[in-house]
């Protein structure tokens, strides 16, 4: 694995619109982003990894994620699923939400139809 540094994009807008509509009142992991940013950077990792193989996942948001995991007492699977699953954390770790993360969304089917 290997680490090319790039920037930290912004949270997708779609993310945070539906982060901010599932926690109206906020939420420890969308105030830490909004304060803090991500924290780190891809940089303060880059040493730690060869410069040929394969882009392994940012750093930053390997790091973040075990923050939680540690803050919630989470074992490896569940913060595996915490990811996957969970607006708060994908708001803090700047992913985008899928469909299935929004309730009331519906597929479109190969026709652009509901």
């Amino acid at each position: 694995m290997s680490v090319h540094p790039r920037p930290i994009p912004p949270v997708p807008a779609e993310t945070a619109r539906v982060a901010r509509a599932a926690f109206p009142k906020g939420n420890r992991y969308l105030e830490m982003h909004d304060v803090l940013g991500t924290i780190s950077t891809d940089e303060l990792f880059a040493d730690l990894y060869p410069v040929k193989g394969q882009p392994a996942e940012a750093p930053w948001r390997l790091a973040l994620v075990r923050v939680f995991q540690f803050a919630e007492g989470l074992s490896d699977r569940q913060a595996v699923a915490a990811v996957a699953g969970r607006i708060d954390w994908k708001y803090a770790l700047v992913r985008r939400v899928a469909r299935g993360d929004i309730p009331g969304a519906t597929r479109k089917n190969e026709k652009g139809h509901s």
